[in-house]
């Protein structure tokens, strides 16, 4: 017997968390200007930069990784000048696509990554007992064929992810 799914209603699309990755930047740029090429029937599609000052400056970021501080510590922080400015920008981001963990937070995050690694369009997921991602990467790399598409799972039973793209139901990295 399967259960019911609630529908995927809000979908943010990540460019430069870190700033000297280029791809998502343009990416969301693009989209930004020409919204109706992602945008779909009862989807509400966000195009979003992430870290407008360290893409500025093309530097990865400006104080610290914006994604390594989506934890619960730092999403929590009071805010007072001398905060880092990634750990301000999280709380905005946990703010508007969140808060994380909540049933208020958006249905999916592609979070756009690129590497100097030689691994080509590789997705990112954390979770294999996600069905919902299982399924959509099964439709992506399908779709794709016969272009490789790898997939990495990065899981570990008791690690909190932390990611810019940690705040949705179902976080996924490209």
């Amino acid at each position: 017997m399967s259960c019911p799914r609630a529908r995927v209603r809000r979908v943010g699309l990540f460019g430069g968390t870190h700033g000297n990755e280029l791809s998502g930047v343009l990416l969301v740029r693009h989209w930004q200007q020409h919204g109706a090429e992602i945008q779909r029937p009862g989807v509400e599609v966000k195009p979003f930069l992430s870290n407008p000052r360290a893409v500025e400056r093309c530097t990865r970021y400006i104080d610290c990784d914006l994604n390594r501080v989506f934890d619960p510590e730092s999403l929590g922080r009071p805010v007072v000048e001398d905060i880092p400015y990634e750990v301000r920008r999280a709380q905005e981001i946990n703010h508007i696509f969140g808060p994380k963990g909540s049933d208020d937070a958006y249905d999916l995050i592609f979070d756009l990554h690129n590497t100097t690694s030689n691994m080509g369009g590789t997705i990112i997921l954390e979770n294999s007992r996600d069905d919902f991602t299982i399924q959509m990467v099964h439709y992506i790399k399908n779709a794709l064929a016969p272009e490789p598409c790898p997939v990495l799972l990065i899981e570990h039973p008791s690690l909190k992810y932390a990611t810019t793209r940690s705040v949705a139901k179902h976080p996924v990295g490209k």
